[in-house]
């Protein structure tokens, strides 16, 4: 009787230990979370929040990368090239979802990151100067048809997710106000304070302490879930616009071809650390809402921001930079 058979069993049970061994052990060495943008900003504080976090549950260091410049995608080229053995990560923000915004980006969106987990969402707040006779969307909208050009809408500039959101809100009530672009979120909340424009979006905890001082009206959130922090602002969804939900958002990437086992382990553990009472607190504290979905969820998640985005980009015409 040949041996065969049973060395061919033999070979296929030992892939199978190895295999399942691997899957076990992941991860052996220290875990990078790349963050493609300077330290201190909202994204490398949620990479460090996580991070610490994550180190404990999988019991290897966490090491936090910053590569700043152009607008993170420096930072997410680098993790798009990487070697993908679930070793490198990317913690990124919404601005990945809108390569329209750029040319020649030296990485795809679609087929070169592995979506990971979508940490969390951060609604922005639509704001209005006290003096502006407008107190809730239903009246902006009125007032932007009967005065079409003539409202100055603020921004954290060209392309920034305060300008889209206003864009998204023109689009749909094919309204027209003019966009003044800041260099920043700061120096628009203090063109909307000071008067030079009449209302804008803004990142809640920017705009938060401006609101309960009365130096700004709150008209809605933008997302389709009220913020923790505003509970008695309506959305814009409720109060104008159905189905309008737009949001900053920090999510966990791999590079593409990263193995299952390592998404699914990091995933897993970032779900139920956006789980954790502690953390949960800090991140609605700083305005945004835990999320942690699944690699599947939060691919689809991906999939229709970037189509919205495309949609708003190019109905509000607006030129890739360096274009």
């Amino acid at each position: 009787m040949s041996n065969r058979p049973i060395a061919a069993a033999l070979v296929a049970v030992c892939s199978l230990a190895a295999t399942t061994g691997a899957a076990q052990t992941y991860p052996v060495k220290p875990v990078r979370i790349v963050v493609g943008f300077a330290p201190g900003g909202g994204v490398d504080m949620s990479a460090r929040a996580v991070g610490k976090y994550l180190s404990d549950a999988i019991g290897q260091q966490v090491i936090v990368d910053n590569r700043p410049g152009a607008a993170g995608n420096i930072g997410a080229a680098h993790v798009a090239k990487s070697p993908p053995d679930g070793y490198t990560l990317l913690m990124s923000n919404s601005t990945v979802s809108t390569p329209g915004l750029f040319v020649n980006l030296p990485f795809d969106i679609n087929k070169d990151l592995e979506p990971v987990s979508l940490v969390a969402i951060g609604p922005s707040v639509l704001v209005a100067h006290p003096s502006f006779p407008v107190k809730s969307v239903k009246d902006l909208i009125a007032l932007a048809r009967k005065r079409p050009g003539e409202i100055s809408y603020g921004s954290g500039g060209i392309g920034n997710i305060t300008h889209l959101e206003m864009e998204m809100v023109t689009s749909l009530t094919k309204t027209k106000m003019v966009h003044v672009p800041y260099k920043g979120s700061a120096p628009s909340i203090v063109g909307l304070t000071s008067g030079e424009v009449q209302v804008l979006f803004s990142s809640i905890p920017a705009a938060l302490g401006q609101v309960r001082a009365g130096r700004m009206r709150a008209l809605a959130v933008s997302t389709l879930k009220r913020s923790s922090v505003l509970p008695d602002v309506p959305t814009i969804d409720e109060s104008a616009l159905k189905g309008y939900d737009a949001a900053s958002w920090y999510g966990l990437f791999m590079p593409a071809g990263a193995p299952k086992n390592a998404v699914a382990r990091i995933s897993g553990e970032v779900v139920k650390i956006m789980q954790a009472r502690e953390i949960r607190e800090r991140f609605i504290a700083d305005g945004f809402e835990p999320a942690g979905l699944t690699p599947d969820a939060f691919a689809k998640y991906l999939r229709a921001e970037i189509v919205k985005w495309d949609k708003v980009i190019k109905a509000a015409g607006i030129r890739p930079e360096g274009s």
